[in-house]
């Protein structure tokens, strides 16, 4: 087992929809046909959605991440979601063969501290393989695997996927790409943001304005 610290990371691997689909799931209520005068009248009306607190539209796309995060950034993640699907890794039902873990970027100017966190996830993630080899003749390995985890620290990481529909997404942001969030979920949710800026052809370039979140 190699122990190494990595960067949290973040892949947008799927996204549907786009700023029509919200205008026009909002158009339903009348008529969704289109027209050209309708479709110069999308931005307004996102804005008008966006402003006026009517999101349900918002909620007919959808955007799907592949994250690697630290357990304390899982925490944030799943803490306060609305309309979020998450899924990830499981120590419960498998060994984590692969021991990833985080260290904070601020620390490296702290060279003591830095190399003491470094030795004492290595250590951590031997005891946890260690453990399930002894502890699988006595418990069984089910049994092992499942306890062993309580060796694994705060800052291991799991990998996970992520999808928001539009509406649940604008929630995360706010919460968390926030100057008073945690910097490892702020820093999440901002290349986040940045990933879904960067879509080919900007598909929700009006919906990111409607929110101000150019």
């Amino acid at each position: 087992m190699i122990a190494r610290a990595n960067p949290n990371s973040v892949e947008l691997i799927g996204h549907y929809g786009s700023d029509l689909t919200h205008a026009q799931s909002a158009w339903t209520s009348t008529y969704r046909d289109l027209s050209e005068d309708k479709l110069q009248r999308v931005d307004k009306l996102l804005k008008d959605l966006a402003s006026n607190g009517h999101h349900t539209p918002f909620e007919k796309s959808s955007l799907h991440f592949l994250v690697t995060v630290d357990q304390a950034t899982h925490i944030h993640l799943l803490k306060h979601r609305i309309g979020v699907s998450i899924n990830g890794e499981s120590a419960r039902y498998k060994e984590l063969k692969e021991d990833k873990f985080y260290i904070p970027n601020d620390w490296k100017q702290f060279g003591l501290w830095y190399d003491r966190m470094l030795l004492f996830s290595k250590d951590a993630n031997d005891y946890y393989h260690n453990a399930i080899r002894d502890l699988t003749p006595i418990l069984g390995r089910k049994r092992a695997k499942e306890s062993a985890r309580f060796f694994k620290t705060m800052n291991s990481q799991i990998t996970m996927d992520v999808m928001f529909n539009w509406r649940s997404f604008y929630h995360f942001l706010k919460l968390r790409n926030s100057e008073h969030a945690q910097v490892e979920i702020r820093e999440l949710a901002a290349e986040m943001l940045r990933l879904v800026k960067d879509i080919p052809d900007n598909p929700f370039e009006l919906t990111i304005k409607a929110f101000c979140l150019e």
